[in-house]
């Protein structure tokens, strides 16, 4: 019950402030203010439905320290990005033609925050935390980022395998970010430099969604393996390799730091049981 009033919440706020930033046909100033305002907006419904339902203060989106975290977490998704963008690029798979639009690159701050900020609350604040409560850490990163998986398979150009490498490289990751850490602003550091380098520098399809044009004129060709065909790079195959690095390395930390849950006893001897 608590995690569906706190799924409604927020998506209900997040739904809405994303109808009106498409109702503004990526205006410049118009879709950077209410991208923003959305982002904004989905962090307060967060923060008091949490506090209404949980009965205490919801320290994963606190404001203090929030700026190094979201700082690390954005320079680990532009640096994942761009290792991969030189990776396809380097076999011929992603050319730049040469300067873009500052103007589409502005737009698409607005538009990436209100996106990826509501996209952090509802399955890793909410879904990915309350569920590893009751099943543990690992079947919660499973289940929630083979649904954050599924959730793309409405986008443009989206197939079973772009789902799949979605689920890996942003399902699974991302959770693995927040196990290690205990803090949003982490994934949604990460979660913000990845789909901000591939729409708003490099101007490559962000999961199968075509943009304004980014800071470059660049396009993408080639093997679905390699430059991730018309869902674009998140279907490559080095953005998948990418993400399980990543989410390697964010188990590690989590592990090191005592941050995975174990699988609750009664759960665990109920699985035991039935096996």
């Amino acid at each position: 019950m608590r995690l569906l009033l706190q799924f409604g919440v927020v998506a209900l706020v997040a739904f809405a402030g994303s109808a009106i930033v498409g109702a503004v046909q990526w205006n410049v100033p118009l879709t950077l203010a209410l991208g923003l305002a959305t982002a904004a907006l989905s962090l307060y419904a967060y923060v008091q439905v949490v506090r209404r339902t949980e009965r205490r203060a919801p320290v994963e989106v606190a404001l203090r320290g929030a700026g190094p975290a979201f700082g690390r977490g954005l320079l680990i998704g532009l640096g994942m990005f761009a290792a991969v963008i030189l990776n396809i690029a380097f076999l011929g798979g992603y050319e730049v033609l040469g300067w873009g639009s500052p103007a589409g690159a502005t737009a698409l701050l607005g538009f990436m925050a209100a996106a990826v900020v509501t996209e952090e609350l509802l399955f890793r604040g909410i879904l990915f935390r309350i569920v590893e409560q009751r099943i543990g850490t690992w079947a919660s990163l499973a289940l929630t980022g083979v649904l954050f998986g599924a959730a793309h398979l409405f986008n443009p150009h989206a197939t079973l395998w772009s789902a799949s490498a979605i689920a890996v490289e942003a399902g699974f990751m991302l959770a693995a970010a927040y196990a290690a850490t205990r803090n949003l602003w982490v994934p949604i550091g990460v979660h913000f430099g990845w789909n901000y380098a591939q729409g708003g520098i490099f101007s490559a399809s962000v999961s199968g969604k075509d943009a304004p044009q980014g800071l470059l004129d660049g396009v993408t060709s080639g093997p679905l393996l390699l430059s991730g065909g018309e869902f674009g790079p998140e279907a490559s195959g080095y953005s998948v390799l990418a993400g399980v690095a990543v989410t390697a390395g964010f188990l590690w930390l989590a592990r090191r730091r005592g941050n995975l849950v174990a699988l609750p006893r009664r759960s665990a001897t109920a699985a035991t049981l039935a096996g």
